[in-house]
Protein backbone atom coordinates (compact mmCIF):
# COMPACT_ATOMS: atom_id res chain seq x y z
CA UNK A 1 0.00 0.00 0.00
CA UNK A 2 2.89 2.00 1.02
CA UNK A 3 4.35 1.79 -2.57
CA UNK A 4 0.91 2.83 -4.10
CA UNK A 5 1.15 6.06 -2.45
CA UNK A 6 4.54 6.93 -2.72
CA UNK A 7 4.13 6.37 -6.91
CA UNK A 8 1.09 8.70 -6.80
CA UNK A 9 2.91 11.47 -4.82
CA UNK A 10 5.84 10.72 -7.64
CA UNK A 11 3.15 11.19 -10.23
CA UNK A 12 1.91 14.44 -8.81
CA UNK A 13 5.31 16.12 -8.97
CA UNK A 14 5.70 15.21 -12.14
CA UNK A 15 2.69 17.14 -12.98
CA UNK A 16 3.51 20.18 -11.12
CA UNK A 17 6.78 20.85 -13.17
CA UNK A 18 5.37 20.04 -16.32
CA UNK A 19 2.91 22.34 -15.83
CA UNK A 20 4.99 25.25 -14.73
CA UNK A 21 4.38 28.38 -17.36
CA UNK A 22 6.43 29.38 -19.96
CA UNK A 23 8.42 32.45 -18.43
CA UNK A 24 10.31 35.07 -20.54
CA UNK A 25 12.30 38.49 -19.34
CA UNK A 26 13.24 40.65 -21.16
CA UNK A 27 16.75 42.15 -20.46
CA UNK A 28 16.83 45.81 -19.13
CA UNK A 29 19.64 46.72 -21.07
CA UNK A 30 20.40 46.22 -24.67
CA UNK A 31 24.42 45.11 -25.27
CA UNK A 32 25.88 45.74 -28.34
CA UNK A 33 28.48 43.61 -29.68
CA UNK A 34 31.93 44.77 -29.53
CA UNK A 35 34.76 43.86 -31.93
CA UNK A 36 37.96 42.86 -30.20
CA UNK A 37 41.23 43.24 -31.39
CA UNK A 38 43.63 40.90 -30.81
CA UNK A 39 46.53 42.56 -32.91
CA UNK A 40 46.56 39.35 -35.20
CA UNK A 41 44.97 40.32 -37.69
CA UNK A 42 47.75 41.84 -40.02
CA UNK A 43 49.62 38.46 -39.85
CA UNK A 44 49.54 35.45 -41.33
CA UNK A 45 50.19 32.29 -39.19
CA UNK A 46 52.90 30.07 -39.89
CA UNK A 47 52.80 27.65 -37.44
CA UNK A 48 50.10 26.30 -34.30
CA UNK A 49 50.61 24.10 -32.05
CA UNK A 50 48.95 23.08 -28.37
CA UNK A 51 52.12 23.32 -25.70
CA UNK A 52 52.70 24.28 -21.62
CA UNK A 53 55.07 27.26 -21.94
CA UNK A 54 57.22 27.90 -18.16
CA UNK A 55 59.42 30.37 -17.57
CA UNK A 56 62.44 30.17 -14.85
CA UNK A 57 62.28 32.42 -12.09
CA UNK A 58 66.20 33.30 -10.69
CA UNK A 59 65.11 34.65 -7.40
CA UNK A 60 63.51 31.45 -5.84
CA UNK A 61 65.59 29.11 -8.80
CA UNK A 62 62.80 27.57 -9.59
CA UNK A 63 60.59 26.87 -13.10
CA UNK A 64 56.84 28.65 -12.88
CA UNK A 65 54.40 27.83 -15.78
CA UNK A 66 53.66 30.62 -17.54
CA UNK A 67 50.25 28.64 -19.35
CA UNK A 68 48.96 26.03 -21.26
CA UNK A 69 47.57 27.03 -24.75
CA UNK A 70 48.62 27.27 -28.80
CA UNK A 71 52.05 29.11 -29.62
CA UNK A 72 52.38 30.48 -33.08
CA UNK A 73 54.55 31.63 -34.98
CA UNK A 74 53.27 35.00 -36.78
CA UNK A 75 54.77 37.04 -39.74
CA UNK A 76 53.64 40.61 -40.52
CA UNK A 77 52.15 40.82 -43.78
CA UNK A 78 53.96 44.70 -44.44
CA UNK A 79 56.91 44.29 -43.23
CA UNK A 80 57.53 40.22 -42.71
CA UNK A 81 58.94 39.69 -39.36
CA UNK A 82 57.97 37.02 -37.21
CA UNK A 83 57.26 36.73 -33.85
CA UNK A 84 56.27 33.55 -31.56
CA UNK A 85 53.01 34.51 -29.71
CA UNK A 86 51.53 32.14 -26.79
CA UNK A 87 48.14 32.90 -25.56
CA UNK A 88 46.96 30.54 -22.16
CA UNK A 89 43.59 28.44 -23.20
CA UNK A 90 40.49 30.01 -21.53
CA UNK A 91 41.41 33.75 -20.32
CA UNK A 92 43.80 33.87 -23.89
CA UNK A 93 46.22 36.12 -21.85
CA UNK A 94 49.54 36.86 -23.68
CA UNK A 95 51.99 34.24 -21.55
CA UNK A 96 54.83 34.77 -24.57
CA UNK A 97 55.77 37.62 -27.21
CA UNK A 98 58.56 38.34 -28.63
CA UNK A 99 60.44 38.47 -31.85
CA UNK A 100 62.51 35.14 -32.64
CA UNK A 101 66.34 36.56 -33.10
CA UNK A 102 69.58 34.64 -34.20
CA UNK A 103 71.42 35.08 -30.53
CA UNK A 104 68.33 33.10 -29.60
CA UNK A 105 69.16 28.98 -29.38
CA UNK A 106 67.12 26.17 -28.27
CA UNK A 107 68.46 23.77 -26.15
CA UNK A 108 67.18 20.29 -24.90
CA UNK A 109 65.32 20.64 -21.34
CA UNK A 110 67.66 18.51 -19.11
CA UNK A 111 65.80 14.64 -18.75
CA UNK A 112 63.46 15.32 -22.04
CA UNK A 113 62.95 15.06 -25.38
CA UNK A 114 60.16 16.67 -25.67
CA UNK A 115 60.77 19.86 -24.18
CA UNK A 116 63.31 23.13 -25.25
CA UNK A 117 64.78 26.44 -23.43
CA UNK A 118 65.82 29.45 -24.73
CA UNK A 119 66.58 33.00 -23.47
CA UNK A 120 64.58 35.77 -24.73
CA UNK A 121 66.30 39.47 -24.36
CA UNK A 122 62.63 41.18 -24.25
CA UNK A 123 59.68 39.29 -23.61
CA UNK A 124 56.45 41.67 -23.89
CA UNK A 125 53.67 39.09 -22.13
CA UNK A 126 53.22 40.90 -18.74
CA UNK A 127 52.31 44.02 -18.59
CA UNK A 128 53.50 45.34 -21.68
CA UNK A 129 56.83 45.89 -20.51
CA UNK A 130 59.93 44.06 -22.25
CA UNK A 131 62.09 42.06 -19.56
CA UNK A 132 64.69 39.06 -20.15
CA UNK A 133 63.38 35.94 -19.97
CA UNK A 134 64.82 32.27 -19.50
CA UNK A 135 61.46 29.99 -21.35
CA UNK A 136 60.93 26.47 -21.59
CA UNK A 137 57.91 25.09 -23.50
CA UNK A 138 56.58 21.30 -23.71
CA UNK A 139 54.97 19.15 -25.88
CA UNK A 140 52.73 15.80 -25.93
CA UNK A 141 55.50 14.22 -27.76
CA UNK A 142 59.08 14.43 -28.98
CA UNK A 143 57.57 14.53 -32.61
CA UNK A 144 56.11 17.93 -31.94
CA UNK A 145 59.04 18.90 -30.34
CA UNK A 146 60.70 18.75 -33.48
CA UNK A 147 58.52 20.37 -35.60
CA UNK A 148 59.03 23.06 -33.24
CA UNK A 149 62.96 23.37 -33.14
CA UNK A 150 62.55 22.80 -37.10
CA UNK A 151 59.97 26.13 -37.64
CA UNK A 152 61.81 28.10 -34.60
CA UNK A 153 65.35 27.26 -36.72
CA UNK A 154 63.28 28.68 -40.09
CA UNK A 155 61.85 31.69 -38.70
CA UNK A 156 65.16 32.70 -37.43
CA UNK A 157 66.46 32.73 -40.83
CA UNK A 158 63.55 34.44 -41.76
CA UNK A 159 63.94 37.26 -39.48
CA UNK A 160 68.12 37.44 -40.32
CA UNK A 161 67.56 37.78 -43.94
CA UNK A 162 65.21 40.61 -42.94
CA UNK A 163 67.46 42.16 -41.36
CA UNK A 164 70.41 41.79 -43.83
CA UNK A 165 68.12 43.10 -46.32
CA UNK A 166 66.73 45.93 -44.32
CA UNK A 167 71.14 46.74 -43.41
CA UNK A 168 71.53 46.88 -46.99
CA UNK A 169 68.58 48.98 -47.95
CA UNK A 170 70.40 51.41 -45.41
CA UNK A 171 73.39 51.33 -46.67
CA UNK A 172 72.84 52.48 -50.29
CA UNK A 173 71.06 55.84 -49.64
CA UNK A 174 74.40 56.92 -47.81
CA UNK A 175 76.72 55.29 -50.31
CA UNK A 176 74.46 57.41 -53.14
CA UNK A 177 75.01 61.04 -51.31
CA UNK A 178 78.99 60.18 -50.64
CA UNK A 179 79.82 59.60 -54.37
CA UNK A 180 80.59 62.67 -56.09
CA UNK A 181 78.20 64.15 -58.64
CA UNK A 182 79.74 63.92 -62.09
CA UNK A 183 78.50 67.13 -64.62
Amino acid sequence: MADTEEKKIVQEEKEEVEQAPDVHFEPVIQLSEVEVKTMEENEDTLFKMRAKLFRYDKQLKEWKERGTGDVKFLQHKENKKVRLLMRRDKTLKVCANHIISKEMALSPNVGSDRSWVWNVAADVSDGGEAKPETLAIRFANSENAGLFKDKFEEVQKINEGLKKSGDAAEEEPKKAEEEPKKD
